[in-house]
């Protein structure tokens, strides 16, 4: 029987993509990978690759974006990474605290998309 291994790839869509590229760089600290197709940015994430493209729907009738579905990015400091993002003015849905995954928080993008940061252990 054919079955699923497991996710591979994020995408979300976004109205403005240059706006979602400049969110994602300079605010959040993601970096360009080298390549994406037309109509995306992809980001250069391990494990998983993370993208923004242009809709392929309506975003407008869909709101809220996401809604239901969680997303969780690994990060080297959830609290470091929280006072930058709120010291740049973006909306925090809740403040670190401690959990199953160690230390996170969440903060809503400027697309309306809530993404949880957890701290995650340095190989090494």
């Amino acid at each position: 029987m054919p079955h699923l291994i497991g996710p591979d790839f994020i995408g979300l869509q976004v109205a403005d993509l240059d706006s979602a590229r400049a969110f994602y760089t300079d605010t959040v600290g993601l970096t360009p990978a080298s390549f994406a197709p037309p109509g995306a940015v992809v980001f250069d994430t391990r494990p998983i690759p993370f993208a923004v493209r242009t809709p392929v729907v309506e975003l407008e009738a869909t709101r809220p974006l996401g809604h239901g579905i969680s997303l969780w990015f690994g990060c080297d400091d959830a609290d470091t990474l929280h006072d930058h993002l709120e010291a740049k003015g973006v909306t925090i849905a809740f403040a670190p605290k401690d959990g199953p995954f160690g230390r996170y928080f969440a903060f809503e993008d400027p697309f309306g998309y809530t993404i949880t940061a957890h701290t995650v252990a340095q190989e090494g």
